[in-house]
């Protein structure tokens, strides 16, 4: 066999793209797994959303290769979007680089600034995607501690004590996964002074501030965030687009111009359709949000007992598309989960996947209706006879 690459000697495959194989073959031996791990939206976008993609099929361009950087019309949607939910002006032709989902950017940033021996500060815990993209680039992640104690924020005394002359990208992610914490105004304006002080870019990563968040933030809303910091955002979560694949990536003419030179050598442009759905769901109101919410709302309560019933603690002022739950004491996460699975066919996500400090805790997602969710509690209330 030809020897894989060296670049992939530090990188193992996803923990969902590994351990999905192994609960899908429990399932072809019948076994009836419930699976409330993975945060792939159930519900299904607007029906003008699928209406806009359905209507494009006979435009005269609808199956060329479409603009690298999307057509004007879905850059202007983007910003009209921010301007009115973020309060953030966005410069549509320069400002704006849609993305075949934000995981995408990940990549395209990293292989736009980084160089072989740069260093990246990267929360633990946090989506393991960032760290691995920092070792196929060749740069050095450093993890940065986000516990409990600081509400999931990062310690801004602990990272001046770090090497950070190498620093040259930092990923933060508010409204943070897996713990569903929020970052205050405060803490954006920390975090651009911080990035200013080191010459680094910060990467905040948006995809979670209309789900179940009073006041949806942008970091971008910070006075002077553009010198220093860049976003992503995606329309697979807030308009349950997931397997559409569309986000963005927004900031600085620059910095935009910069992450094109990687795309525009990567891919084709997005397809017509996809951009076309995207500007219509771009133009909903906020009472799609609320009745999303109110979904999300019910189903929240029934993980909120299922962790009860689970001898779970968690925070109930915290939002996201995910509940994050402190295990009993003494308890492993990983070995928990495969206990649960092994005895009551129950799926959830260990926090050991998102980092060391995510041992002690669990994660479940909302993706998962609400009839689901009480068959779980059903299955968690029977007890085992002696």
């Amino acid at each position: 066999m030809i020897q894989k690459a060296d670049r992939l000697n530090d990188v193992k495959e996803y923990y969902f793209s590994s351990k999905l194989r192994e609960v899908a073959a429990l399932k072809n031996e019948g076994r009836p797994i419930i699976n409330i791990a993975i945060g792939s939206p159930d519900l299904h976008p607007p029906t003008n959303v699928i209406e806009a993609i359905k209507s494009s099929m006979e435009l005269p361009n609808a199956h060329q290769y479409q603009s690298y950087q999307g057509i004007p019309e879905f850059r202007a949607g983007i910003s009209t979007f921010y301007k009115i939910n973020y309060n953030v002006n966005l410069d549509a032709n320069s400002e704006i680089l849609p993305l075949m989902g934000s995981k995408e950017g990940i990549m395209h940033i990293s292989m736009a600034f980084l160089n072989k021996g740069d260093k990246v500060l990267i929360p633990n815990p946090g989506y393991p995607t960032y760290g691995s993209v920092t070792k196929l680039v060749g740069a050095d992640p450093i993890l940065y501690n986000l516990t409990e104690d600081t509400n999931w924020l990062p310690n801004f005394e602990e990272l001046e004590k770090e090497e950070l002359d190498k620093v040259k990208i930092m990923w933060i992610n508010y409204p943070h996964m897996p713990t569903g914490a929020a970052a205050s105004k405060s803490a954006f304006e920390q975090l651009i002074l911080f990035a200013k002080k080191h010459d680094i870019l910060l990467v905040n990563d948006n995809p979670y501030s209309f789900i179940l968040t009073k006041n949806p933030q942008s970091i971008l809303a910070i006075d002077g965030a553009k010198e220093v910091a860049i976003e992503l955002n995606s329309l697979s979560k807030t308009f349950n687009m997931a397997g559409w694949r569309v986000g963005m990536v927004v900031g600085s003419a620059e910095i935009i111009k910069t992450i094109l030179q990687v795309k525009s050598n990567m891919d084709s442009g997005m397809f017509l359709g996809i951009q076309k759905g995207a500007i219509e769901a771009l133009k909903l109101s906020k009472d799609w949000f609320e009745k999303q919410n109110s979904i999300y709302k019910k189903r929240r309560d029934l993980v909120w007992e299922i962790f009860n019933k689970l001898n779970c603690t968690y925070d109930r002022s915290k939002g996201g598309l995910f509940v994050w739950a402190k295990l009993p004491k003494g308890r492993k996460s990983e070995e928990f989960i495969d206990d649960l699975l092994n005895e009551k066919n129950i799926f959830l996500a260990p926090g050991t996947i998102f980092g060391t400090n995510g041992e002690g805790y669990i994660r479940a997602s909302l993706c998962v209706t609400a009839e689901l969710l009480s068959e779980v509690i059903t299955r968690l209330s029977i007890v085992k006879s002696k």
